[in-house]
C-alpha cells in the first residue's frame, strides 16, 4: 500500500517537472515547423506526465469544490455548457447531410452531373459525386462523436437498469458517482491513449508508438514528415478519413470532461439533497404542448 502511494507521488512530481518544463519552454513544442516540436506534442499528448497533471488538477479542483461548493457548481455549468454548445452547433450537420444528399440525387439522376464544384470565396473546390456522397459519413461521424455528451446532458441516451429506478435519491447519486469514477473516466483515459497515437500514426511518418519514450521520438524526429492519410475506399471517393481519427480523440476528451461534470453534479446533489436536483441544468424543450414526448427517449 505504502509503496503504491509513494509510486503515485513520485510520478506526480516527475509529471509536473517534465510537463512544466515543456510548458515553460513553448518554443520547444509549439513551433510546428520544428520536427522535434511535433514529436513533443505526440509524446506529451498521450504521456504518463499528461495523465498525472490532469489527475492532479481534478483532485485539486475537487478539493476546492468540496470547500466551496459554488466553485464545483461553476465547473458543472461550464462543462455542461461546453457539451450543450458543441452539441447544438454540430446537430445542424444533420440538416446539412439531408440537403447534400438531396442535391446529390437531383444532380446525378435528373441533370446527369458527374462533379460538384463549390467556390464561395473565389477558390473552386471540385470533386466527383462519389466523393460528396461518401463525405456524408463525416457528418454522421461528427454528430455521433461530438453530440454524445450533449445527448448525455439532455438525458437522451437509453438507460436500462434493474436497481437504479428502485432505490432512493441519494442511492442514485452514489451510483452515478461510482459510474463516473469507475467506468466513464477509466474508459475515456484508455480510449484516449489508443486514439491519440492512432490519430498521429495517420498524420506523420515514421509512425509513432505508444511505447516510445521521448528520447526515441526525438530521434525519429530527424526523419519525420507529414504524411496525412488520403486513401479513399474508391478511386474518386472521399479521401479525408484522417478526420475520423481526429473526431475519435475529440469524442474521448469530451466524454472525460462530461464524466467530471457528472461526478460533480451527482456529488453536489447527494450532499444538498433533492432540492438541488436539476440545478442549473440546461435542457432543451420541444415547446408548449409537447411535454408528453419529453423524457421518453
Amino acid at each position: 500500500m505504502l509503496d503504491g502511494i509513494l509510486w503515485v507521488c513520485k510520478n506526480i512530481l516527475l509529471a509536473f517537472y517534465n510537463f512544466g518544463y515543456a510548458v515553460s519552454h513553448p518554443g520547444l513544442w509549439l513551433d510546428w515547423s520544428d520536427k522535434q516540436a511535433i514529436m513533443r506534442v505526440v509524446y506529451y499528448g498521450g504521456s504518463v506526465e499528461f495523465f498525472f497533471v490532469v489527475f492532479t488538477a481534478f483532485l485539486v479542483l475537487t478539493a476546492v469544490g468540496i470547500w466551496r461548493r459554488q466553485v464545483m457548481w461553476g465547473a458543472v455549468r461550464l462543462l455542461e455548457g461546453l457539451a450543450n454548445g458543441i452539441g447544438r452547433a454540430v446537430a445542424w450537420f444533420g440538416l446539412l447531410m439531408v440537403l447534400q444528399q438531396i442535391m446529390i440525387v437531383f444532380l446525378q439522376r435528373v441533370f446527369r452531373v458527374s462533379e460538384i464544384g463549390v467556390g464561395p470565396f473565389g477558390y473552386t473546390f471540385t470533386k466527383d459525386l462519389s466523393w460528396w456522397s461518401e463525405e456524408l459519413k463525416l457528418y454522421n461521424a461528427a454528430i455521433v462523436a461530438l453530440c454524445a455528451t450533449y445527448t448525455f446532458v439532455q438525458a437522451g441516451h437509453v438507460r436500462v437498469d434493474l436497481v437504479y429506478s428502485a432505490v432512493g435519491f441519494r442511492a442514485k447519486r452514489a451510483i452515478d458517482m461510482a459510474g463516473s469514477l469507475l467506468f466513464m473516466m477509466p474508459v475515456a483515459v484508455l480510449v484516449w491513449m489508443y486514439s491519440w497515437f492512432f490519430m498521429w500514426r495517420h498524420l506523420i511518418t515514421p509512425k509513432p508508438s505508444a511505447s516510445d519514450t521521448i528520447e526515441r521520438l526525438l530521434m525519429k524526429a530527424r526523419a519525420v514528415r507529414w504524411n496525412v492519410e488520403t486513401i479513399g475506399f474508391s478511386p474518386n471517393g472521399f479521401n479525408g478519413y484522417f478526420l475520423f481519427k481526429v473526431l475519435l480523440v475529440a469524442f474521448t476528451g469530451l466524454v472525460f470532461l462530461q464524466a467530471i461534470a457528472f461526478f460533480y453534479r451527482s456529488f453536489l446533489e447527494f450532499v444538498e439533497g433533492e432540492e438541488s436536483a436539476g440545478k442549473y441544468l440546461d435542457r432543451d424543450s420541444l415547446g408548449a404542448g409537447e411535454e408528453a414526448y419529453e423524457g421518453t427517449h
